[in-house]
């Protein structure tokens, strides 16, 4: 779940990306319009994997290695 979830992150966030850059919606492009059903899916479901995500904010932090000393 975790490896999708970062999947369909880097999506969006190069969707993003095109849009800021070139004003290019790729997903809508290849989806068809945001109107389209499909898109619309494509969309949420990248909103999702963001919520999703949010657990690698508190859940990831560096644990103590007893090997070095830290």
């Amino acid at each position: 779940m975790d490896q999708l979830a970062l999947f369909l992150i880097i999506v969006g966030a190069l969707n993003w990306g095109l849009i800021g850059f070139f004003q290019f919606d790729l997903i809508s492009t290849l989806f068809g319009e945001e109107e389209s059903i499909v898109a619309r899916i494509v969309y949420t479901a990248v909103g999702l994997a963001g919520v999703y995500s949010i657990k690698f904010l508190f859940g990831l932090r560096e644990q103590p290695n007893p090997e070095n000393g830290s």
